[in-house]
């Protein structure tokens, strides 16, 4: 079996080989399994930064499977982050609210739709790594060592999911190479169904409570 560094390297490997569009269609559905997880927390625990971001990533959502309306949504989204207090360079004196793995995620998937660089889908991918990892240390603080995962099973989990999502996404490869530049509704509607909800459905690995 790979270790997880190996299939981390796997998955950076594949997004620079795929366009922007399947990238960008990667990068939300592991924005929507974060977010999704931090939508079933209990509503006291849930961060307001966070689930205010649910708006931007359906848009970013409709982008990505070829919907051009969406993008002055998802750009307007963007520039409301990049101008406040949230996005900032004071460090750890500054809020922390946008490092929270479901919003950073969020946040990279917006980008990478915008942008369609190969960076911000690569990120959103370890965004999500890093919930694994941060999940797994605050069950040891709960609960202690036993009965735990495997750490590098379980981060290993995760990135064979992602794997898994970048074959799904390469099915459809011929049309989301265009996808930036709009594509007919009964062809989006299509990959909404054919992608959108596998997608979000939740990836094997740790889960709260």
């Amino acid at each position: 079996m790979s270790t997880w560094q190996e299939l981390s390297a796997q998955v950076e490997k594949r997004l620079k080989a795929v366009s922007s569009g399947e990238r960008g269609v990667f990068a939300a559905g592991v924005a929507e399994r974060l977010m999704s997880e931090h939508e079933a927390m209990p509503e006291d625990e849930q961060a307001p930064f966070t689930v205010n971001l649910r708006p931007l990533l359906n848009s970013v959502w409709e982008g990505v499977l070829g919907d051009q309306t969406a993008f002055s949504a998802v750009k307007r989204g963007v520039a409301e982050y990049m101008l406040s207090e949230y996005c900032h360079n004071d460090g750890q004196d500054g809020p922390d609210d946008a490092d929270e793995s479901a919003a950073a995620a969020a946040l990279h998937a917006a980008q990478a739709y915008l942008f369609g660089c190969q960076d911000f889908a690569i990120w959103t991918s370890s965004r999500a790594v890093e919930a694994i990892d941060q999940r797994l240390q605050d069950l040891a603080e709960e609960e202690g060592d036993e009965d735990l995962p495997d750490p590098d099973e379980a981060l290993a989990a995760e990135l064979q999911r992602q794997l898994q999502d970048l074959n799904l996404i390469a099915r459809y490869s011929a049309e989301l190479r265009h996808s930036g530049r709009g594509l007919a509704v009964d062809t989006s509607i299509r990959l909404r169904v054919k992608l959108r909800a596998p997608l979000s459905s939740q990836s094997v690995g740790v889960r709260r409570g």
